[in-house]
């Protein structure tokens, strides 16, 4: 009886203090997050830096994090540099990102599920313009050490979600060849060092 007694406050200690996760702070100068916007008639495509960033670990599982983009370092690398600064300004100003106001957005990963050996699905608080909504996307993790690559492509974001709803053919009629996509892509390369 006192074993059986013993044996149970053990188990309720042990699942009672799970072991801290480790934190991997992301390392800006070897991350990069590549943009890509559409329209009927092309694309723009570019970059943009983070501003820091955590991931969590619990030993090799990922359990969480959280990264800030610094919305004023977006690039454009499609066009030469006098039309690039005129997207680039356009891309800032109340039309789409609101910049001045809102110079960084930031995602929160809220659940992480393991779908293969290094593949996982992630789902996380996107927050552009102070608006925040849920997307989910597909991840590659991979952990070495003590450092943790996180790659994901592919990303499609609805930018009307964040009320960037300039060029929309769901809100302004009739812009023919003018209309942008709702969507943009974003392609995420992560690298988090303990």
């Amino acid at each position: 009886m006192k074993k059986g007694i013993l044996l149970l406050a053990i188990t309720v200690l042990f699942f009672a203090f799970k072991p801290a996760s480790e934190v991997y702070k992301v390392d800006v100068t070897k991350s990069k997050i590549e943009w890509i916007g559409k329209k009927i008639t092309g694309q723009h495509n570019g970059e943009i830096k983070l501003a820091n960033g955590i991931l969590n670990a619990n030993g090799s599982r990922l359990v969480g994090g959280i990264f800030n983009i610094d919305m004023n370092t977006i690039t454009c690398t499609d066009l030469d540099q006098k039309n690039g600064a005129k997207l680039l300004g356009h891309l800032k100003s109340e039309d789409f990102f609101s910049v001045e106001k809102h110079p960084t957005a930031n995602f929160e990963i809220i659940t992480i599920n393991q779908v293969d050996a290094n593949k996982y699905n992630i789902t996380g608080n996107l927050t552009i313009k102070g608006i925040s909504d849920k997307i989910t996307f597909p991840a590659t993790i991979q952990q070495k050490g003590n450092v943790i690559v996180a790659v994901a492509s592919n990303i499609k974001v609805d930018r009307t979600r964040y009320d960037v709803k300039y060029g929309s053919k769901n809100f302004i009629a009739g812009l023919g060849d003018k209309a942008i996509d709702d969507e943009f892509e974003l392609n995420i390369n992560l690298v988090a060092k303990k």
